[in-house]
């Protein structure tokens, strides 16, 4: 089993690292000679305490791994039986002696053999070892790569046993030669459990739970909206729908004037219309006017005040291009408005048009993979996310443009539109009824307060080129009353 291990040599203190000879002879760790270099030899066992590989350091600090290094368990594994209240695995052989000679020697210490980069594939070799021990703690470099190794490491040791310690210098043995053994042994016993990312202990919420801090809103440009919804929240993704003409991007629009006014920062993405047919129709909000159809009246003074309160407010920002994009880009170019821009919102119109882009042909699965991007970039950001989506073909001889009635199964291509949104709602019209320009507002999801159902009307006025609220058309007497309101 030695045949191919060098002579181990002689046991000796190592003054420069504050090391004793009983320490360095407890767990093997001795200086030699490798083909005429002097170097210190860490010597590894097998399962059956047999030493079987040797880890050798020169000078130069390097180091070189000779014998059968794939039956070496952990450095020190062999000193210590199988059990126990608590177990440290640090990041190198220095650094388990440095920790057990803080504790004379009396208590588990071990290393793995190939750093922090290979610590994982070491504890999983050494998994029953390991397991047998209540708390394992990992005292890896306090660097990026160990708190990467350790995080790895981590998770494969059962859940609740494995805790990561944090040093306020280097490693273990910096802890030893400065004279601050105390404080490695208060990170030890400190050392929080790992938990995979994501998962917080309910114990560790009572700041976030005890503050009444409730959820900042703006709201809708619609009193009735704001009724069921409780306004607009960043941190939201709210999914706008309807059939084809109905109002949608009118309703967009009118959203980012309500957002503009209230001195937010809007990012706008309307992938079917020009960006001047954008900032035109976001200008004439301003003036009461659609500027895209006609200009009349409106003076060069009056158009620059409205270009610079919105479009060239500074706090608009709009995407430059017309058709279908990959979803990578469109994330890439969202992520970019929030963190590059200043942008707190953002309106996007629309998302099957992201979606005839692919080429996969596979609608239902494209969705899902763009709202899961989209729901988990809302998280990441903290942005509030306008989306526009479309109707299904309906069933039966009624369609949306008759003002059939919206529901979240209407949603076009997979149910994810539904299910990742924190907000669904729809607008109906029946363009060739009494009222062509009225639109009724229906919630149909509503993730922070559950309430659901109609939620107003609005009538759009082709002379101002707006969206004003209306009552309900049902309440009027007769039909000639309805028509002059409308």
């Amino acid at each position: 089993m030695k045949s191919n291990l060098i002579d181990a040599g002689e046991y000796q203190s190592l003054a420069k690292r504050g090391l004793t000879e009983e320490t360095c002879r407890k767990f093997g760790y001795s200086i030699g000679s490798y083909h005429g270099q002097d170097v210190q030899v860490a010597t590894y066992r097998n399962n059956k305490g047999q030493p079987c590989a040797q880890k050798l350091r020169f000078r130069s600090k390097d180091f070189k791994f000779i014998g059968d290094t794939k039956a070496a368990g952990l450095f020190g594994d062999h000193l210590w039986r199988d059990g126990g209240r608590i177990l440290v695995i640090t990041e190198g052989e220095i650094d388990c002696l440095s920790v057990s000679q803080l504790q004379q020697l009396r208590f588990p210490v071990v290393s793995v053999g190939s750093g922090a980069a290979g610590a994982k594939r070491c504890i999983q070799n050494s998994l029953e070892f390991v397991e047998s021990f209540d708390k394992v703690v990992l005292m890896f470099d306090n660097d990026d790569a160990g708190r990467k190794g350790a995080q790895d490491a981590a998770e494969v040791i059962s859940v609740g046993k494995a805790a990561i310690a944090t040093l306020p210098l280097k490693d273990p043995n910096e802890m030893l030669v400065a004279g601050r053994g105390s404080e490695l042994i208060d990170a030890m016993w400190q050392a929080k459990t790992f938990r995979p990312d994501g998962i917080i202990a309910g114990t560790d919420l009572w700041d976030i739970v005890s503050n009444d801090e409730t959820a900042e809103a703006i709201d809708y440009p619609f009193d009735a909206l704001n009724q069921k919804t409780h306004g607009m929240r960043r941190g939201e993704l709210v999914t706008l729908t309807a059939g084809s003409g109905v109002g949608k991007s009118q309703v967009c629009r009118e959203i980012a004037h309500t957002l503009l006014n209230s001195g937010e920062t809007v990012g706008y993405i309307a992938l079917e219309e020009s960006m001047r047919r954008t900032a035109l129709s976001m200008m004439g909000l301003a003036l009461d006017r659609p500027l895209h159809l006609s200009r009349e009246g409106i003076g060069d003074d009056d158009l620059r005040a409205a270009f610079d309160t919105t479009v060239g407010s500074g706090r608009v920002y709009l995407y430059d291009h017309f058709g279908s994009t990959d979803c990578d880009n469109l994330i890439n170019k969202v992520r970019y408005l929030s963190k590059g821009c200043g942008v707190s919102w953002v309106i996007l119109d629309h998302l099957s048009i992201v979606v005839s882009g692919l080429d996969d042909g596979n609608e239902r699965k494209s969705i899902d993979i763009i709202m899961t991007a989209l729901r988990s970039l809302v998280e990441e950001t903290g942005i509030g996310l306008i989306l526009v989506s479309h109707l299904r073909r309906p069933a039966g001889e009624k369609g949306w443009e008759d003002g059939k009635e919206v529901t979240l199964n209407s949603l076009r291509g997979s149910a994810g539109i539904a299910q990742l949104s924190d907000m669904c709602i729809a607008i109906e019209r029946n363009q060739q009824g009494a009222h062509p320009n009225v639109s009724t507002l229906r919630v149909m999801k509503n993730r922070f307060s559950g309430e659901t159902g109609i939620s107003g009307y609005v009538a759009y006025d082709p002379e101002t080129g707006r969206m004003n609220e209306v009552p309900d058309p049902q309440t009027f007497e007769d039909e000639e009353t309805a028509t002059a309101e409308y």
